[in-house]
């Protein structure tokens, strides 16, 4: 017996040239919003759920709904029409409000491992150039007393006798019917005739491993490498899961990294910066001769072509960029205070009203002079 007068396509909001799949997404959003467990002693919603449910079933039937859009409400009596104690067929569309669906029935024992995740800290160098690392790590393996199978002595399954091998269990819900995963054999259908005792049936069993793993040359924080199969392996003799290793790197007391550049602070001597001159400055690839301009200030920065870090793709390496600070001692004798009171004096006289660089320099200057 029909549930409603209204015209079927009203009902569910959709046009009258709507597809399936416009048709059974338009039910779905209905079924969700008006479904009895959602509100609980609502007489309307009830019968909105209601109309929902037998516009659909109408709308979704190639034939009924032929015979809807030819003949009305009264082309589909007599045929079947909407049975509410069926709703089953209709669990599917339900799934996203339970969290399941009719599933498609049984759905085996073996199951995939799962997927894991490891964070490995790295030093500069070993994040720059590339490393060896030992990773200690807990992981399920399979069970070496049954092969992975779950039964004692490679012993079998049998037919679950609650299911009788579907998998899937029926139980009512108001007015209609749904399905649910077998709570005896979890929606597998079988059981096993004697499970392991190692491993109480699963197949699998947790152990200590120590995996060794090859860090490419280039990476940085936040990098992610995956290891195909070296997660856990599966349930029942399921395939293995993915390992994956999160990278963080440690920072240098030197250098500092700028994607695949380095940039470096670099004290240069007074004197050296003032007259010009040459001075050795570490890189990661070993010690550079670097060549000072005469006049050169703090804050200047020197670029050394290929000195960086390599390129994860293997395509050249990043600069390295050593930028100037002026080494000023803190301890003078007194004759060489009076060399740099004079020189500061002659350097005033002859430029003139010194720049915001060289009064900075000047007061540190001055400084040393009155400790």
């Amino acid at each position: 017996m029909s549930t409603t007068s209204r015209d079927l396509y009203e009902v569910l909001g959709v046009a009258r040239d709507a597809t399936p799949d416009q048709i059974k997404s338009a039910y779905r959003k209905l079924a969700l919003n008006h479904h009895p467990d959602r509100n609980p002693g609502d007489s309307e919603a009830e019968q909105r759920f209601r109309e929902a449910a037998e516009a659909y079933s109408i709308l979704s039937d190639t034939e009924k709904r032929a015979r809807y859009d030819r003949y009305g409400h009264e082309g589909n009596r007599g045929a079947g029409g909407f049975d509410p104690n069926a709703f089953v067929d209709f669990a599917d569309i339900l799934g996203d409000f339970f969290g399941m669906g009719t599933g498609g029935g049984r759905r085996g024992r073996r199951a995939p491992g799962e997927d894991l995740r490891a964070d490995l800290t790295l030093t500069f160098e070993e994040a720059a150039f590339g490393a060896e690392k030992s990773l200690p790590m807990r992981r399920y393996e399979r069970c070496d007393a049954c092969h992975g199978t779950g039964g004692k002595g490679g012993s079998g399954t049998v037919t679950c006798g609650v299911c009788r091998g579907r998998g899937r269990v029926q139980y009512r819900q108001g007015f209609f019917a749904m399905e649910r995963p077998c709570p005896e054999c979890q929606g597998a259908g079988e059981k096993l005739k004697d499970p392991c005792h190692d491993c109480q049936g699963e197949g699998r069993t947790l152990r200590e491993r120590t995996l060794t793993i090859a860090i490419p040359a280039g990476v940085d924080t936040g990098a992610r490498l995956r290891l195909t199969s070296e997660g856990n392996h599966g349930r029942a003799g399921g395939h293995t899961g993915d390992l994956y290793v999160v990278l963080s790197v440690e920072a240098h007391e030197q250098f500092r990294r700028e994607g695949y550049d380095v940039v470096l602070p670099w004290a240069v001597p007074y004197p050296v910066a003032v007259l010009g001159g040459t001075c050795t400055v570490p890189t990661l690839h070993g010690d550079e001769e670097l060549e000072i301009p005469a006049g050169t200030a703090a804050g200047r920065a020197f670029t050394l072509r290929g000195k960086g870090i390599p390129r994860v793709d293997g395509r050249g390496r990043g600069d390295q960029h050593v930028v100037v600070t002026i080494r000023v001692p803190k301890k003078l004798s007194s004759e060489q205070k009076k060399a740099v009171q004079k020189l500061a004096d002659l350097m005033k006289e002859e430029a003139g009203s010194p720049t915001r660089e060289e009064k900075g320099f000047l007061e540190k200057l001055r400084d040393l002079f009155s400790s």
